[in-house]
């Protein structure tokens, strides 16, 4: 299978989720995400303002302003900047809600939490294609602590992915929590994330 099919029928499945059963799916996702966020406490966080078809993290917004410095994707040309979350938020481009843009210069965050269309046998991230992702990491002097967040796991074991594709440390959906390099499941975090609930 190739990046552009797997990508295609990741995009599907997706949207097909967040049509059916989004609002259970996405409280699992919120739930093992802020169990990761505690257990780590990263000062300065990476969040996104979500598209339909991904993980809604707003409901931990109001918790985590008063613990971190939350920061969101700005779009500027081919990448974007971090930018910190206030309000008020308007749509942009590609339907994508964001904060007005701010000078402020951070020279480095603790954790990312990233959407993601699928992910490969490595960990690495297939987006939309735009690549913005992949620059901005690259734009780093130092990689936060990284997690990918889905609706509904679409994972290959195959390679199909790119070397300056974004890799992630942890890969959260409704079914898994996957660690980097650990060949299975998690299933002690796992439970440790449903008695949160």
């Amino acid at each position: 299978m190739d990046k552009r099919l797997f990508r295609k029928l990741c995009i599907q499945r997706l949207r097909s989720v967040a049509k059916n059963s989004k609002i259970g799916r996405n409280h699992i996702v919120v739930k093992r995400v802020e169990t990761i966020i505690k257990k780590y406490a990263p000062k300065s966080l990476l969040l996104y303002l979500p598209m339909e078809h991904e993980a809604d993290l707003r409901p931990l917004f109001r918790y985590l302003r008063r613990r971190c410095r939350i920061y969101v994707p700005f779009m500027e040309g081919e990448s974007f900047k971090l930018v910190q979350y206030r309000l008020p938020l308007r749509r942009k481009r590609f339907g994508i809600i964001e904060p007005n843009n701010s000078h402020f210069y951070l020279p480095k965050i603790d954790m990312a939490v990233v959407p993601v269309v699928g992910v490969d046998g490595r960990l690495r991230r297939i987006g939309f294609g735009k690549g913005m992702y992949d620059r901005f990491f690259a734009s780093l002097d130092t990689k936060p602590l990284t997690l990918f967040v889905q609706l509904s796991k679409c994972y290959t074991k195959e390679k199909i992915t790119d070397s300056f594709d974004v890799q992630a440390d942890i890969y959260i959906t409704p079914e898994d929590i996957i660690f980097r390099g650990k060949t299975n499941v998690d299933r002690t975090f796992d439970r440790r994330c449903r008695s949160n609930r």
